[in-house]
């Protein structure tokens, strides 16, 4: 079974068993998870004399799908299971180093320009990213390090890429937007607060200074919106769809920790959700950097939700103590992501790993948000 043909199963909320042969610490760590996924975890080397013992925990008549780290356990579990009888049994192509990897284009709707958003939904890792396109051309928002999946998207559409953009220096994943702007003659954009140790050359990206796609009448229209760092960026399309990085989420808020300065910053936090928003229009369509948990995969794995009924809604909007709010913020937070401190340098262009360090550091779930526990 490909990325893509189990990310269609989990969008559609198809029945599925997932067997993860992986150890108990990666398991219990980071998994697949969707609406109706069953999901054991036993341990490759329990299985390596034989599936007998674990056959009566593996449902018969129902498609089942075996996960390892790279997909070589897998196949050798799943054959086992076909010796013993059972049917409709898969492996996952390239493991859950394919898994966090995999990229899934999801339209959110048209532009009143003729133009289209998308939204990729890097569903292994619960990371979003974000092409605007109009007239020919195309601005992607918080590129991700697999940058063939936007080339390639975007020849299919014949477009060319002429901006990049990063709402705020990323902590938990590496990001592909300077690469790939390099690559192609793009425009490269990040707020110059979050880039004050950046090595190499960029756009100051700033309230008031649109960017314009394809010569049209849309605008990506930056809205200062500083808390999860000190530099970050919200911004409005088309007047209609809210980027809102990891400032807001569908079911949480942005954590003000991962650069260390968590005290310095809660009280930004709190005033772009609180006071800055406040002032934009309710009926904003909200498309955040990032998910938490399956739940918030929409129809058709969207994520998105209207910034009113966030505000009437989401829990990290309905502290009113400004005390509570700094203590719910600051404390009893989820682990913080996997190297994040190795990311951060690496988007700053400091260290350069390989490849493969790259997929090492951000292996894991990204967990950027308060609730994310």
């Amino acid at each position: 079974m490909t990325t893509h043909e189990l990310t269609q199963i989990l969008f559609q909320k198809q029945p599925l068993f997932i067997l993860d042969v992986r150890n108990e610490g990666d398991f219990n760590d980071w998994k697949i998870e969707g609406h109706n996924v069953h999901i054991i975890n036993i341990p490759y080397f329990d299985l390596m004399d034989g599936v007998e013992a674990v056959l009566d925990k593996i449902p018969e008549g129902q498609k089942v799908l075996v996960v390892c780290a790279k997909e070589g356990s897998s196949i050798f579990v799943g054959e086992q299971l076909v010796e013993a009888g059972r049917s409709d049994v898969y492996y996952l192509q390239g493991g859950m180093k394919a898994w966090s990897e995999h990229l899934e284009p999801v339209k959110v709707g048209n532009l009143r320009d003729g133009g289209e958003l998308y939204q990729f939904v890097r569903i292994g890792k619960g990371c979003l990213s974000y092409m605007v396109v109009s007239n020919g051309e195309a601005a992607i928002v918080d590129t991700l390090r697999m940058t063939d999946a936007y080339t390639e998207f975007a020849n299919k559409h014949h477009v060319k890429i002429t901006n990049t953009i990063d709402t705020h220096l990323h902590a938990d994943h590496i990001s592909g937007g300077k690469r790939l702007a390099d690559q192609l003659g793009a425009t490269y954009w990040l707020p110059e607060k979050d880039a004050t140790e950046l090595t190499f050359s960029y756009e100051k990206l700033e309230e008031g200074r649109d960017i314009h796609v394809g010569n049209s009448k849309i605008t990506i229209q930056p809205i200062y919106s500083p808390g999860h760092t000190i530099g970050s960026t919200s911004f409005i399309v088309d007047d209609t769809y809210f980027l809102t990085g990891d400032i807001l989420f569908v079911e949480s808020i942005g954590r003000p920790d991962l650069a260390g300065l968590a005290e310095d910053w809660v009280g930004d936090l709190r005033n772009t959700l609180y006071n800055r928003y406040r002032e934009l229009s309710d009926d904003l369509i909200v498309l955040p950097a990032h998910f938490g948990k399956y739940t918030e995969l929409g129809e058709g794995g969207k994520v998105s939700a209207r910034l009113g009924d966030l505000f009437a809604n989401n829990p990290g909007l309905q502290i009113k103590d400004e005390g509570e709010f700094r203590k719910i913020v600051t404390q009893n937070l989820p682990p913080q992501p996997n190297a994040y401190q190795e990311i951060r340098q690496t988007n700053m262009g400091k260290i350069t790993p390989s490849d493969e360090e790259q997929r090492e550091m951000e292996i894991g779930p990204n967990r950027c948000a308060v609730h994310d526990k």
